[in-house]
Parts: structure tokens; C-alpha cells; sequence
């Protein structure tokens, strides 16, 4: 007898996914893990994109093309943030986001 994971297994997973991505950007600290907070949130985005396209229309593959756009932007994102963490720790020495709390130099 073989498990076959049902619409609400995979609700639930990517509820925990999200959970723990918005615990992530509330309670860190370091800019960095404050990104992988909002990577988790987003590749929760695209696991309901995914499962709604598996299991509401099999013949399409819209929810696949949603999450191919979801990666692409989360990639984007994640350079220009990046690209910005690089910076103020030049500016600044520090990634803490609590003392970069303004745009003066």
C-alpha cells in the first residue's frame, strides 16, 4: 500500500513554508537572513502555483508558467539585494537591518 499525498498534504506544506518564512523576516537580524526568509516565502508562491495547476487544470500549464516567473524574480532579487547588503556593509560595517534605519551617510 503506497502513500500518495493529497491537495491538503501539499496546503499544508507550503503553509509551514510561508509560516516559516514570515517568522524569518520578522524576527532577524542579519540582512542576509532576512533574504532567505523572503526566498522561502516566495518558493511558497510558487508551490501553490504549482499544486492549484496540478490538481485544478491538468491540461494547462499556466500554474508551471507562474512559477518559472516567480524563480526568475527571486533570482533578480536576490542579486539586487545582494548588491545592496555589499554596499551599506561598506558604508556602514554592518548588516544588522535594526541600525539601518536611515539613508543618511
Amino acid at each position: 500500500m503506497s502513500f500518495s499525498p493529497e491537495l491538503h498534504h501539499w496546503l499544508i506544506l507550503s503553509t509551514i513554508l510561508f509560516s516559516i518564512g514570515i517568522y524569518g523576516v520578522l524576527t532577524r537580524r542579519n540582512a542576509v537572513g532576512v533574504l532567505m526568509s523572503v526566498e522561502l516565502l516566495l518558493n511558497s508562491a510558487a508551490m501553490n502555483f504549482l499544486i492549484f495547476n496540478h490538481y485544478a487544470s491538468k491540461p494547462f500549464i499556466d500554474g508551471a508558467i507562474m512559477a518559472l516567473f516567480i524563480i526568475a524574480v527571486a533570482a533578480a532579487e536576490a542579486v539586487i539585494a545582494m548588491a545592496l547588503f555589499v554596499a551599506i556593509f561598506r558604508s556602514r560595517k554592518t548588516v544588522d537591518v535594526t541600525q539601518i534605519n536611515t539613508l543618511k551617510g
